[in-house]
Formats: C-alpha cells, sequence, structure tokens
C-alpha cells in the first residue's frame, strides 16, 4: 500500500483523484491540502463522499508531502515545479495534471503560461504522461507531466496514422474542431462559468490562439518522428452546456495510399491491447455520456470522401482526460495493474 498526497482537493480534478483513489487497492490518500479549507472535512464540502473518507483538508506542508509515495499535483500552472525538487529529493515521485511538466520547449512554456519554469532540470528528466503511448518510459520516471485533456483525444485519434505518417496521411491538413463541458475551466466564481452565461449556449473560445496548441504539435512531433510539418495545424476548441464530456472531431487528408487503406483495421490493431481506448465499428457515432465517469477514450472512424479521414474521439474530460489517466500513470509507476482503481463503466442516461 502506498502512501499518496493530493495537493489541491477542492477544484474537480482533485476530488475526482480522490474519489478515485479511495477505491484503489494499493494507495491510501493520507495528506489533501487546501489553503482555503485548512481543518474542514472533505465530506462537508463534497457530500458524495460521506462515509468513504474521514479525511481533512490541510495547509500544503512539504515535510508531510515527503512522506508520500506519490504527491498528486492537482493545481494552477506554476505550483508543482515549486516543489518537485525538494518532493524528489525525499524519494517522493510526482504526477503534475497541470502544465508545468508537459512542454519541454521553454519558450513555448514561458510564451503560453506567462512564467518562467522552475526547475528546467528537473523538466528535461520528465516524462509526458499519454499512458498508451509512452508507456514504458512512465514506468521508469519519477516525474510525470498529465497531458491536456484535448491534447489526449487528439494524440489518441492521430496515433495508429502516424505510425504510417509518410504513407498514409496528409499531417499538414489536419483540422481539430474540439468541444469540451463547462467542468474543464475548474472550479471557480467566473462570469463566463455561470449556468446564466452557459445554459442554452454553444460557443468558440481561444480561436486565435490555445496554449494546448504547442502542446498539440510538440506531442505530434514527437509520436510521428517528424519535425516542422505540423505548425499549420487547426485547433479550434468549443463550450458546450454540459457538466463533463469532451468530444474531438479530426479531419485529415488521406494520399492516394491512405484511400485504399484498411484504416479501421488498422486502428483495431494499434488499440488491440488498450484496456481504455475503444475503437468502435466504422461510421459508428461515439457519445460523450457513454463515458460519463469512467477511463474509457471511445473512436470513430468516417471517410465521408476517398481521400478525407474524419476521427471522432470522446472522452470524460475530469477522468480520462485528468484524472483518471494520472492514476493511470501511477499505476504505471508503482507497477501495479493499469486498470487499479480504473474499472468504472460509463453512466447512462
Amino acid at each position: 500500500m502506498i502512501s499518496v498526497g493530493i495537493v489541491g482537493g477542492t477544484g474537480y480534478t482533485g476530488v475526482e483523484l480522490l474519489r478515485l483513489l479511495l477505491r484503489h487497492p494499493n494507495a491510501q490518500v493520507n495528506v489533501l491540502t487546501s489553503r482555503t479549507e485548512d481543518g474542514r472535512r472533505v465530506d462537508d464540502m463534497f457530500p458524495s463522499l460521506r462515509g468513504h473518507t474521514e479525511l481533512k483538508y490541510s495547509d500544503l506542508n512539504i515535510d508531510e508531502l515527503k512522506k508520500c509515495d506519490v504527491v498528486f499535483f492537482a493545481t494552477p500552472h506554476g505550483v508543482a515545479m515549486q516543489h518537485a525538487e525538494a518532493l524528489l529529493a525525499a524519494n517522493t515521485k510526482v504526477i503534475d495534471l497541470a502544465a508545468d511538466f508537459r512542454l519541454q520547449d521553454l519558450e513555448q512554456f514561458e510564451k503560453w503560461y506567462g512564467m518562467q519554469h522552475a526547475c528546467p532540470e528537473i523538466l528535461k528528466q520528465s516524462t509526458y504522461g499519454l499512458s498508451e503511448l509512452n508507456r514504458d518510459k512512465i514506468k521508469n520516471s519519477n516525474v510525470v507531466g498529465n497531458p491536456g485533456c484535448y491534447p489526449t483525444t487528439v494524440q489518441l485519434g492521430l496515433a495508429p496514422l502516424f505510425k504510417h505518417i509518410e504513407t498514409l496521411v496528409k499531417p499538414e491538413t489536419i483540422i481539430i474542431d474540439a468541444k469540451s463541458g463547462v467542468s474543464g475551466a475548474g472550479r471557480k466564481a467566473s462570469l463566463g462559468m455561470i449556468y446564466s452565461e452557459n445554459a442554452d449556449n454553444f460557443k468558440a473560445y481561444g480561436v486565435a490562439g490555445h496554449r494546448h496548441h504547442p502542446e498539440i504539435v510538440e506531442a505530434l512531433e514527437n509520436i510521428s518522428g517528424q519535425k516542422g510539418v505540423f505548425d499549420h495545424i487547426v485547433f479550434v476548441p468549443h463550450l458546450v452546456p454540459m457538466i463533463r464530456g469532451m468530444l474531438s472531431t479530426i479531419y485529415i487528408d488521406l494520399t492516394e495510399a491512405g484511400a485504399v487503406a484498411d484504416l479501421q483495421n488498422i486502428y483495431e490493431q494499434f488499440y488491440a491491447n488498450e484496456t481504455f481506448i475503444d475503437v468502435m465499428p466504422a461510421n459508428s457515432s461515439p457519445e460523450t455520456r457513454s463515458v460519463r465517469g469512467s477511463n474509457q477514450l471511445r473512436i470513430a472512424l468516417y471517410k465521408p470522401q476517398p481521400n478525407k479521414l474524419i476521427i471522432l474521439s470522446v472522452q470524460d474530460n475530469l477522468v480520462k482526460g485528468a484524472a483518471g489517466q494520472a492514476v493511470q500513470n501511477m499505476n504505471l509507476m508503482f507497477g501495479f495493474a493499469e486498470d487499479a482503481g480504473l474499472q468504472g463503466i460509463g453512466l447512462l442516461p
């Protein structure tokens, strides 16, 4: 049984982490921090956890965190990198759900997150935590940067093609039309997030530029081994009036070889042994509610024209897009069954 700490336990991803870890057979949460709720019982704030935990929030105490085997940071960008060095010195592993250890390009990090990186040497040693694609590296890593929610849908949606990038697809044609529920913006008081602003409404945001764009580009370059071909990717996120769920519709042009290839079989074979990736039958329509509350990501393929492929990729943005993938990474880092604590089935209706 490993000892777990969660820094930032009052946000959506923090409490989702706690929900998943409370039923984990190999992990026990011993430290749960909140600067504003110090001393308050967690089930007082989140009654859904009544009868499942007696934990109380505490202020961040680095000495208490050092006693943990692993610490999750469900915090704003810039927090994890302030404490990573001290934790690693105490042999405590770090999993950050923010952006501190996602981008290896420091210039891009500083541009999009408006801060200098506090521990660039640790960043170099960290692993990008896309579980299915970086499994072997994650197993041997002490610092993991959990991917962003949108980049998870995009990378898993495109990865099978990019193992054949030189023959099947034209990567410069990629268009990503992505939608997310409002929980993706976090648990905070914001005019743009209140009910009357979002109900009966549907809007794009970050059209001129979104911080997940450079993450997507860097990650696709790493998957494909190609540099400079993804700079013109079009990525437009949208906010939809639902709490959870994310759907990315990805458009890409095929080469002549790609137009006649059995793409359905390529995807099915690529993900044949992946517990959390469901390649649906051709021309299926994966729905966000089918993955609600689960660590599942579902993919479906369409070819409306001989040289055009449409990829549909859906997930729960708080689970596979955040807390669930973080637990999946923890399982890999400690040699547990990869699905430990993550066997939940999506909720319908």
